[in-house]
């Protein structure tokens, strides 16, 4: 008789079962580990990467703080000009207000004395090309007409012009020469109390206040109910508003 293939007992199984579930595990653990691996070197990577972002981000910030630096000061470079243009225009404004008022010959101004017909050309010319705002080319006709004809009838009112000349140009140490020149030199002129109110303004230019200040003090005390002490008033409370 043959023998019947005996079956394997329920409770031998359970080990084979055990020990087949185990491989599985073990390999997707070599996988998971391998996989972790891979991330982690991805990860040195990205943190390589990103450490050059964070430099090259870094240097862009710094490049970002210049750029608003540099901007600052160009705002504040464009404000200084427009305060320059401004008080530019003040004192054009001003030179040709009062070349209105001697063509006017208002408020006490009266014109010059009369020269030979040789001065009285050169003055005129000179006195044309300020009236025209070319301001250097007066200064070096003026300079002229004092060389040529310093003995001149003229020669106050070319020598109060010149330092107009001076003012309106930014040069103030020479035109407060030149106002100052006017009472030194010719004391009877017209042009007196002006060019002594212009040496005011050339001292307040100068930031010299206290010289400023009694100048303008003089002019106000001197030339009482004028124009010019009307202005000596204001520049004194400019000078006040200074706090000077």
């Amino acid at each position: 008789m043959m023998r019947r293939p005996q079956r394997l007992r329920p409770f031998l199984l359970l080990p084979l079962v055990s020990a087949l579930s185990v491989l599985p595990a073990q390999a997707q653990q070599s996988a998971e580990g391998a996989g972790t691996l891979e991330d982690r070197v991805g990860r040195l990577e990205r943190i390589l990467e990103n450490a050059d972002l964070m430099e090259l981000f870094n240097r862009l910030q710094a490049l970002e703080a210049q750029v608003r630096e540099l901007r600052g000061e160009n705002e504040a470079l464009r404000h200084e000009l427009e305060r320059l243009g401004t008080r530019q225009r003040d004192l054009y404004l001003d030179v040709d207000s009062r070349l209105q008022a001697l063509e006017q010959a208002g408020d006490g101004d009266t014109p010059p004395a009369q020269g030979d017909g040789q001065d009285e050309a050169a003055y005129q010319e000179a006195f044309d090309r300020l009236r025209a705002g070319e301001y250097r080319k007066a200064i070096a006709a003026f300079s002229a007409f004092l060389e040529t004809h310093p003995d001149s009838p003229l020669a106050a009112n070319a020598q109060y012009w010149l330092g107009e000349g001076y003012y309106v140009t930014g040069d103030f140490e020479r035109a407060l020469e030149a106002f100052a020149a006017v009472p030194e030199t010719y004391p009877q002129s017209n042009k007196v109390p002006d060019a002594r109110l212009k040496q005011g303004y050339s001292l307040y230019e100068l930031e010299r206040w206290s010289a400023a200040r009694e100048v303008l003090e003089a002019v106000r005390e001197d030339y009482p109910d004028t124009t010019v002490a009307r202005l000596a008033e204001q520049r004194l409370q400019m000078l006040g508003e200074r706090g000077e």
